[in-house]
């Protein structure tokens, strides 16, 4: 029996990567020092693997900014806007495709991005044309195993698998489906492969995913065909097929049957697949399995008897050598390292595991598994101990929320009157212009802001002095989007965070850490709550700075809010009872603060909500079940205020055509939504569909630090006034303006608000 993992994260303990990467962004160091702290943090991972027993470490988990961009680099999967980029200038065509570019005579958009199945960690979508060529470009992986041969260890290089990239990817053009691209892009994987064997590597990683989605035949066919085509060239190569978030389900037989050495089971998020493999008349006892017993999506301690009681199981029909001891998924989107940790309450934390102590706990489960192995016996009983006080905790349970919870009635997730009855209640009370403009909530985060907010957690700085900073900030930022023309204004959410973490500080059934960062997207670091227990508002969270930037103006102000769906996904949430449970309770405590936020003279009230279809599970047989009580969830936060009231939500980097209609039965009477690196192209769900209330196609894209010129903006505005009813149609960026630097937001914000006024004036000249 051995250990193994399949990822591991790579922004560093202190969020290296993350400083790294903005400071090469501003020219403030070369490319060398980013390479060097890249190659630093690798060898701190792998070093630190070999120290706590993992048997075989992987290779090419690490990445500047997301593994399926370095995967469209690895196989020369370079969309055509680009071909002016110096392909020996790498990091430049690199960040280029990731983050637009916008110098030098060039002026490129980025790449699309989107969810990582059901995570809240963003991927780099492939393009692919009906021509689409592909070659071996980049030898990251190649360099990457040799530099931790260097050190003495000998990796699993890790591939995502040619099904899944496909997958993944879009056509960029009609007349093809991008499956067929297989036999193209194979030759490239043999080329990796032939170069990898060569250096002697023993197991190669390929990371098929799609394996947990509902396939077609011909995808399976597709699985097949890869599978049984490397093993014919390549026969000696052990390869260690990963699938992950769920269960193989249908695929199951066609895994089964392929000449493969391991197969890799997520034994969290699917416990059941270990006995449908050992029943299985297709399983061949020579095959390894993967157990992966640890969870790498969450951070509570492992329940060592149960785990090994599943082991037990395995070794009852396959021989211990024939099985790994792992983790469900890669630990990318677990924190780094629970020791860290010196302010967390001693109670919680005796409940929790990060990476470095899932590795602990995947070579304990490994060493317990062994006969006669005493000296582990006391790390058994520790840890039986911490999952029994988890149990029967005070802190986790309040009978006034379950009581609260119980109580429940239908007509508490519903609005007072449908769409059309609150849409004319709120123009009367509103009086907005066509094409009204509003941001989506946030504004630059400037070094100073962050700064203020430190000096203030430390005590550095007294409430009324930071209080002060903050007005300023408020005001500074109602004058701006006064003076550029804005319908709807925002405080700017100087005073906040992280979406969630500022609210999960202010409800009760939360907890925090300090160095808990997982990778978001890019540079993009969050740092999740920990959703501990049962949750409840003790008081209003965010009247103070709304009614204060709605003093300061006669616009409307909107009221900023995170809603129930995402504030659960985003937490690492508790494990003891259904997460539909856990989300009415949120509900209720954002439905108390957006009946307060009425109360205290707020029109507008936005309830983001962009985790709804990242929450959606990977089978679709499963779908309906989850979207019943999420949907559900959001109706029941925003129900609780008048017509004239006018609820807002916000998603991004989401596909909605397969969810539309739940989409549309949340009922939020504006919707805003990512669309502009699509160029309009996910609105199309909501014109199919015919969408009935009010829409937001954000126009312009601010994960890029590129400005959108007029003319650009209105391209996407006319695209938006052909297909939807012109009353409905709201002008706003893609998603909050929290990462970017002032001058090009305003010089952006300027530019939308010159297009929607441009877009008035044509329709004056139509009526």
């Amino acid at each position: 029996m051995k250990t193994t993992i399949l990822g591991y994260p790579r922004i560093g303990s202190q969020r290296e990567l993350k400083k790294a990467n903005e400071a090469f962004w501003s020219g403030r160091i070369d490319k060398d020092e980013l390479l060097k702290t890249g190659s630093e943090l690798k060898k701190q991972n792998w070093i630190q693997q070999q120290k706590l027993g993992i048997d075989l470490i992987p290779s090419n988990d690490f990445s500047f900014y997301d593994q399926i961009l370095d995967a469209c680099l690895t196989f020369g999967c370079i969309p055509k806007r680009y071909k002016n980029f110096d392909k020996n200038n790498f990091l430049e065509l690199y960040f280029a495709m990731a983050r637009g570019y916008q110098k030098d005579h060039l002026d490129v958009t980025a790449m699309e991005m989107t969810k990582w199945f059901d995570t809240n960690y963003h991927y780099i979508v492939p393009e692919f044309e009906k021509d689409q060529n592909f070659e071996f470009f980049s030898k990251k992986i190649i360099d990457e195993y040799k530099e931790a041969l260097a050190l003495g260890i000998k990796t699993k290089p890790v591939l995502i698998g040619p099904v899944t990239f496909l997958l993944l990817g879009k056509e960029k053009a009609d007349g093809f489906d991008r499956i067929d691209l297989l036999d193209k892009l194979l030759p490239v994987y043999f080329e990796i492969i032939g170069e990898l064997t060569n250096l002697d590597v023993e197991y190669i990683q390929f990371d098929e995913p799609c394996l947990a989605l509902n396939l077609s035949e011909k995808e399976r066919e597709a699985i097949t065909t890869t599978y049984e085509t490397i093993h014919a060239k390549f026969p000696k190569l052990r390869i260690y097929l990963a699938n992950y978030f769920d269960c193989y389900g249908e695929n199951l037989d066609t895994a089964l049957q392929l000449p493969v050495d391991t197969l890799h089971l997520d034994l969290v998020r699917c416990p059941s697949q270990l006995d449908d493999i050992l029943e299985s008349k297709n399983y061949n006892p020579k095959t390894k399995l993967a157990l992966g017993l640890v969870d790498g999506r969450n951070i509570w301690k492992n329940d060592f008897e149960a785990s090994l009681k599943i082991i037990e199981k395995a070794t009852s029909s396959i021989l211990p050598e024939n099985i790994w001891i792992s983790a469900s998924c890669s630990l990318l989107h677990t924190p780094y390292d629970l020791d860290l940790e010196t302010n967390l309450q001693s109670e919680i934390k005796q409940w929790l595991a990060f990476s470095k102590q899932k590795l602990e706990e995947i070579t304990t489960l490994k060493e317990l598994s062994t006969p006669n192995n005493e000296a582990y016996l006391s790390l058994f009983e520790e840890n039986k101990l911490a999952n029994l006080t988890r149990q029967s905790s005070k802190l986790i349970h309040n009978q006034n929320v379950k009581d609260r919870i119980s109580n429940l009635k239908e007509a508490d997730s519903h609005r007072e009157n449908n769409f059309s009855i609150r849409q004319a209640k709120q123009k009367e009370a509103l009086k907005l212009p066509l094409y009204p403009t509003t941001t989506i909530g946030s504004f630059p985060q400037t070094k100073e802001v962050r700064n203020w907010r430190l000096k203030y957690k430390k005590g550095l700085l007294s409430q009324n002095d930071y209080d002060s900073l903050i007005a300023k900030e408020i005001e500074n930022s109602i004058r701006f989007q006064e003076e550029i023309g804005l319908d709807v204004l925002v405080h700017g959410e100087f005073e906040r965070n992280d979406m969630v973490e500022y609210f999960g500080e202010k409800l009760n059934g939360f907890a925090f850490s300090d160095y808990g960062w997982v990778q978001s997207y890019g540079s993009r670091c969050v740092k999740p709550p920990i959703l501990f227990g049962d949750v409840s508002r003790e008081k209003p969270m965010t009247i103070k700075w709304s009614t204060y930037a709605q003093s300061l103006t006669d616009i409307p102000v909107k009221g900023m809010l995170t809603g129930p769906v995402t504030i659960l996904q985003w937490s690492f949430v508790r494990n003891d009872q259904p997460r539909a449970t856990t989300c009415n309770q949120i509900a209720l405590a954002i439905r108390d603060e957006v009946v307060d936020l009425e109360k205290n003279g707020l029109k507008i009230i936005q309830i983001d909500e962009p985790a709804i279809r990242e929450g959606l599970p990977l089978r679709k047989e499963d779908w309906q079940h989850y979207l019943n009580w999420a949907v559900k969830a959001f109706r029941i936060s925003a129900s609780g205020v008048n017509d004239e009231t006018q609820i807002h939500t916000h998603m991004c980097y989401s596909e909605f055509n397969d969810i539309i209609s739940n989409i549309a039965d949340m009922d939020a009477d504006v919707i805003t939504i990512e669309t502009s690196r699509s160029e309009m192209e996910l609105l199309n769900a909501f014109v199919n569909f015919k969408y009935p209330n009010e829409i937001g196609p954000g126009v312009y894209d601010i994960h890029s630090p590129r400005v959108p010129s007029l003319e650009e903006i209105e391209t996407l505005l006319m695209k938006a006034k052909n297909v939807l009813p012109t009353q409905h149609i709201w002008v706003n960026p893609d998603c909050g303006l929290k990462t970017r630097d002032w001058p090009e937001t305003k010089e952006a914000l300027k530019n939308l608000v010159k297009a929607a006024k441009n877009m008035r004036k044509r329709e004056l000249k139509l009526i």
